[in-house]
């Protein structure tokens, strides 16, 4: 396999952060966005798809067609309103790349919204700040706030694995599209999550590592494709929560506190208990508008 340093690897970054400020509005260039990198198209081109798997071009028309699908779902403008803000000249195009990119069209999908793989963009370099972080096990502690949070009945919309032991070799076995498509589901009563199962929850050969998404517990529209569910029943949940944070590469950080809440804290001094044995643990991840977060199930004693 072709090895690249980490010059080359500062470049994609530096072409995925453009994309990232300017892939939805009217002052995108290629032209710029290949100067912000510092290489040529041809050789920029080369660099992105081994990073990212994508050409810099196939990357920018899955956000825009990503974007355009939350549009449909969530707006009232027209279906040709949203390909020409999408960067498609005609509705015939885009509704081909809709189609071709969701399995659905976008008429159809705005009249009914369902799981759909949505475009999410993982910064590649929070991907190199989470092996150097492990690596280096450097540890920042913070505040964290802990909350009883009370959860009513509800299903749980699972993506299982074989082998997974946490967030990283999760994506690596079953790929990054897992958060897009869970988050996709209209009726969602929180964001997706990696989810530790316990025994009564897990399946045959299949890991207690797994992505989901809660929703009601009367959903009844079809699972998206390898996907299965189960019912939780109403119980408390024990919330760990960091502090917002400024930097995107300080998710790390802000999961040390989060992890070293949960780890230290002790249920039984404030009237709980924890309950692994019947519910999953949730990992909601860390962004720097909401701080990272951790649900564990806990029972009043």
């Amino acid at each position: 396999m072709e090895r690249y340093t980490a010059e080359a690897a500062d470049a994609v970054i530096r072409m995925q952060e453009y994309i990232k400020m300017y892939a939805l509005s009217d002052d995108f260039s290629f032209k710029e966005m290949y100067l912000a990198g510092g290489y040529s198209r041809r050789h920029g081109d080369r660099l992105f798809k081994f990073f990212l798997g994508k050409t810099p071009a196939e990357y920018v028309r899955a956000v825009r067609l990503s974007a355009s699908a939350r549009k449909l779902a969530e707006g009232d403008e027209t279906v040709l309103s949203v390909a020409l803000d999408s960067g498609f000249s005609s509705h015939e195009g885009y509704a081909k790349a809709f189609t071709s990119a969701f399995h659905i069209k976008p008429v159809e999908y705005k009249k009914d919204p369902v799981a759909i793989p949505l475009f999410v963009e993982y910064p590649l370099r929070d991907y190199f700040a989470l092996l150097q972080h492990n690596e280096e096990m450097k540890t920042m502690y913070s505040i964290c706030m802990i909350t009883p949070v009370q959860k009513p009945e509800r299903k749980l919309i699972l993506l299982r694995s074989k082998n997974a032991k946490d967030y990283l070799s999760f994506c690596e076995e079953m790929g990054c599209e897992w958060e897009g498509l869970l988050n996709s589901i209209p009726e969602k009563l929180d964001t997706a999550a990696i989810v530790e199962l316990p025994e009564i929850h897990r399946l045959p050969n299949t890991s207690a590592v797994a992505a989901g998404v809660e929703v009601p517990a009367d959903y009844k529209k079809p699972l998206p494709e390898g996907c299965d569910s189960i019912l939780l029943n109403s119980g408390t949940m024990l919330c760990f929560q960091s502090e917002p944070f400024e930097k995107e590469d300080m998710f790390c950080q802000a999961m040390d506190v989060v992890f070293h809440g949960a780890e230290t804290y002790q249920p039984e001094s404030h009237g709980y208990r924890y309950c692994f044995e019947r519910v999953p643990k949730f990992n909601y991840g860390a962004y720097p508008e909401t701080g990272a977060r951790l649900e564990f199930p806990a029972e009043k004693i």
